[in-house]
């Protein structure tokens, strides 16, 4: 059986979404970050990064969401969550999820993970103040630009609409207000009336 970890409030979100919706069997296992579980050795031994989100298979583990929600997609073809018969659209949809993975994932943890990039107390709180901004600017960008209606792909339901709701998700407490991006917002709503995220939901808050 497939195994996931993960941790509340982490873009793991996305990949339990894609399991939900996928329909397989899985097993959801919680790292308690804020008891440092993601640096412990049993956990380093399945993750060497440390981080979220990491699944387990029969083949041994995949990491990092942009991989575990292809992998999702391809091992349950029947659930449609990406357009495996289509080269072009898949690799637009994979350019999605490498943006929010590359960039708006990075703008995010300027705010509580600066010391990634520095040691400097002063240069850690420039990060943190920087974010709304940034946050802001990728979230116009995605609105403007990146989203169809009424999915990331249009007409059809992805593994990158999981991804986006769960960034999106994150937006009040990154210092933006989600309401400043109507198609953004109304996507974020739409994912929440799906039956496969309620249980992640449940899930993931324990």
């Amino acid at each position: 059986m497939l195994a996931l970890y993960f941790s509340p409030g982490s873009c793991a979100l996305a990949s339990l979404i894609a399991l939900e919706e996928s329909g397989l069997a899985f097993e959801a296992r919680r790292v308690n970050f804020p008891k440092g579980e993601q640096r412990s050795p049993e956990y380093l031994a399945i993750n060497p990064k440390g981080r979220v989100p990491a699944l387990v298979t029969d083949r041994g583990v995949i990491t990092e969401n942009v991989a575990i929600m292809t992998y999702i997609a391809q091992i349950a073809p029947a659930a449609k969550l990406a357009p495996l018969d289509d080269p072009f659209d898949f690799g637009r949809m994979q350019a999605f999820n490498s943006y929010l993975a590359s960039t708006v994932h990075v703008n995010h943890a300027h705010k509580g993970r600066g010391y990634r990039w520095t040691d400097d107390p002063a240069a850690i709180e420039m990060m943190k103040a920087k974010v709304p901004q940034t946050m802001g600017e990728s979230f116009a960008l995605i609105e403007e630009k990146m989203l169809e209606s009424p999915w990331v792909m249009g007409e059809h339901y992805s593994v990158a609409d999981a991804y986006l709701f769960t960034l999106t998700s994150w937006l009040p407490g990154d210092g933006v207000d989600m309401a400043r991006f109507e198609k953004v917002s109304a996507h974020y709503a739409r994912m929440q009336e799906r039956p496969a995220v309620q249980p992640a939901l449940v899930v993931e808050r324990g």
